[in-house]
């Protein structure tokens, strides 16, 4: 029969703590550790955007008093923590199931004579007597005097016959035990005073904690899209959006979303009055449209109104007004930062319905939220409203002081007026990425023209030009270097329709880093949405694609290719004609920065491929020297040899002739 022993002093259960922690806390470190280092991107050097960067540097690495941890890396910490608590505990505790050996002790094997281990016995007398040994700072007396008795004790065990036949054929001076068993649990677990609540701590773990856990995540999942918003947002998106959609009703839909993505908060004393002092500056700084907004989101005047709160901070943050509450600031930044999920699942469902007028509005919302500029109508304006220092209340409205047709002529105006900002406004621009459309073109793999149903990809080459880039005159090149260009940039071109990438591999440090962007609470890379739609229509063609990482424009590069491609698959009409269709290109970051192009797609029948065919005999054959010649060949075609060739060779026969004339002669 097995004797328990239950780990009274939590030894033995601290070693499987150790453990289970150990294979927990080792993957989860691994995949805590940051990736290496991204290269430091450049960004808008003006005064505005590097303090902005800066803070959120700041927000982002936290203090010694506050550091940002996330959930994950604090439980790694906590987890290590704990395994080094235990491993103390371990290492400073003593051991309870030491087992006695006297054999061990007197420092003899087993089935020694008793004759040695008398002999052994008086040497160890001699040495270890506590007559004989000095008490130093390492041995006191009582530690000399102990290990004495632990010597004598041992030999007259091993002295008594049937002791030390019990210690070599069992282990144990009383002869054959019963089996001893360690259990790495406390006694006070089983014991049946203690079944009641023992019970009732499993039966909560395992019966009401582990349904609940699975439940919240299983329900918490169907609750959210794709896109990580409430699936009643993306309802209320769907039923609100129609084919005639314009910015407004946009904005209504975002803001009946916010019902459900920041639910109801009880506002306290001061942000109840905070709300309401700046939606009495809204209200008299947008006019009629904040009325227009609030009745097409649904909003009441309840404090309570999660949908009137969120909406009061977003627009506070598109008029760039000061909030004077650290609650409603760290709210505003939440609800900022939530805009781009919500518009992305905003653009799915319009382009799930080919809808391009609410696609295209929700679009440029990005950029108006980014730049926070009110988006009461689209113009120029708004273009210069986004420049550094710049006031809305200065470029917009009737009564602007600042008047210009383009950004680049800022500049100009506040240089006439001996005007501070026109420092950060010149170096905001030199970096201004303007888009420029250099090519697009339909291209389809092996074919001259497009045929109905076949596999059409929509090729767009793009580079930033800044308003500001200064192009030199250089050299004309020769008719030579002109075609090596072409030739080169034809294979490039080939072989990028031939990949499966939708943008051409480029080296990207030349690329736009952190955009202008001095009112976003993070840093922020620009990107464009390539659109193709049918303007007759108002219907998208292809669902759209999302461009980043375009070039900068390099004129004074001889060979250098400062553009970069980008491609859209889609399958043509299955009917001939012509298909006037409009390309798209809208900045997610900037307001205005768009550019368009009417590109028609001719859609031939397929006899035209056999009838523009030339004839055979009016095909010359290739040369045998040429790329052509060579695969001409390989297929058993014929080539054309070269004539200095066939001279020489007919010049050898004639001489091989010859002498074997004169050797017949």
């Amino acid at each position: 029969m097995a004797n328990y022993n239950y780990d009274e002093g939590g030894n033995m259960s601290a070693y499987f703590v150790i453990t289970c922690l150990i294979f927990i806390l080792i993957p989860l470190t691994i995949s805590s550790i940051p990736p290496k280092k991204p290269p430091t991107l450049s960004g808008c050097p003006c005064q505005p955007c590097v303090e902005q960067r800066q803070r959120i540097a700041n927000h982002e690495k936290g203090s010694i008093l506050n550091p940002k941890l996330s959930r994950k890396v604090t439980f790694v910490l906590f987890g290590w923590s704990l395994v080094a608590y235990m491993s103390y505990r371990v290492i400073g505790s003593k051991l309870d199931n030491t087992v006695y050996d006297p054999f061990e002790i007197l420092g003899i094997k087993m089935g020694t004579p008793e004759k040695e281990i008398k002999s052994h016995y008086k040497k160890l007398s001699r040495m270890y007597h506590p007559d004989k040994v000095r008490a130093t700072v390492n041995e006191t007396l009582e530690i000399i005097q102990d290990r004495f008795v632990k010597i004598t004790k041992a030999y007259k065990s091993l002295t008594d016959e049937t002791i030390r036949k019990n210690w070599e054929e069992f282990g144990h001076p009383d002869g054959r035990q019963e089996t001893s068993m360690g259990i790495a649990i406390p006694r006070f677990i089983i014991e049946a005073k203690n079944n009641i609540w023992i019970l009732g701590f499993y039966g909560l773990a395992f019966g009401g904690g582990l349904p609940a856990v699975v439940g919240k995540w299983w329900f918490g999942s169907r609750q959210k899209t794709k896109d990580g918003i409430n699936a009643r947002s993306a309802a209320t998106f769907f039923k609100d959006l129609k084919e005639d959609s314009r910015i407004f009703e946009v904005i209504g839909a975002l803001g009946k979303s916010f019902e459900w993505e920041h639910p109801k908060k009880t506002s306290k004393a001061d942000e109840k009055t905070e709300l309401d002092r700046l939606e009495k500056e809204i209200a008299s700084a947008a006019g009629k449209s904040w009325g227009s907004v609030k009745s097409l989101a649904g909003i009441d005047e309840s404090d309570a109104d999660s949908r009137r709160r969120s909406m009061i901070l977003l627009y506070a943050h598109l008029l760039r007004l000061d909030i004077r509450v650290p609650s409603l600031r760290t709210e505003q930044t939440e609800i900022v930062l939530q805009t781009p999920a919500l518009l992305n699942a905003l653009i799915g469902i319009a382009v799930s319905r080919n809808h391009l007028g609410p696609t295209v509005w929700a679009m440029r919302l990005y950029a108006f939220i980014t730049q926070a500029i009110i988006p009461e109508t689209f113009s120029i304006k708004h273009r210069l409203a986004q420049l550094p220092g710049i006031k809305t209340s200065e470029v917009l409205g009737d009564r602007a002081t600042i008047r210009a047709d383009d950004i680049k002529d800022v500049a100009t105006k506040l240089e006439e007026k001996n005007d501070g900002r026109v420092v950060d406004v010149k170096k905001a621009v030199e970096k201004w990425p303007r888009l420029e459309i250099l090519d697009a073109a339909y291209k389809v793999i092996g074919e001259r023209i497009v045929t109905p149903s076949s596999i059409v990809y929509l090729v767009v080459k793009l580079r930033i030009s800044p308003p500001n880039l200064v192009r030199d005159n250089k050299p004309d090149l020769t008719a030579e270097q002109v075609k090596k260009n072409i030739k080169v940039n034809e294979e490039r071109d080939n072989k990028f329709l031939m990949d499966k990438k939708d943008a051409e591999d480029i080296d990207e440090k030349n690329v736009v880093g952190y955009a202008h962007a001095p009112y976003w609470p993070a840093n922020r890379r620009p990107g464009w949405w390539l659109v193709l739609a049918d303007d007759k229509t108002a219907r998208i063609v292809v669902p759209p694609m999302k461009i980043t990482n375009v070039p900068y424009a390099n004129p004074n590069a001889e060979n250098e290719r400062d553009y970069r491609s980008y491609k859209i698959q889609f399958q043509a009409p299955s009917g001939t004609g012509s298909f006037t269709w409009k390309i798209y290109l809208i900045s997610d970051t900037f307001v205005g920065e768009e550019v368009s192009k009417t590109i028609t797609l001719q859609i031939e029948d397929v006899s035209a491929l056999e009838a523009d065919e030339p004839a055979e005999d009016d095909i010359s054959d290739p040369e045998e020297d040429s790329l052509a010649g060579q695969m001409a060949a390989m297929r058993g075609g014929s080539v054309k040899k070269d004539e200095n060739d066939e001279e020489s060779s007919t010049d050898d026969d004639e001489d091989s002739d010859d002498d074997s004339s004169s050797d017949d002669d």
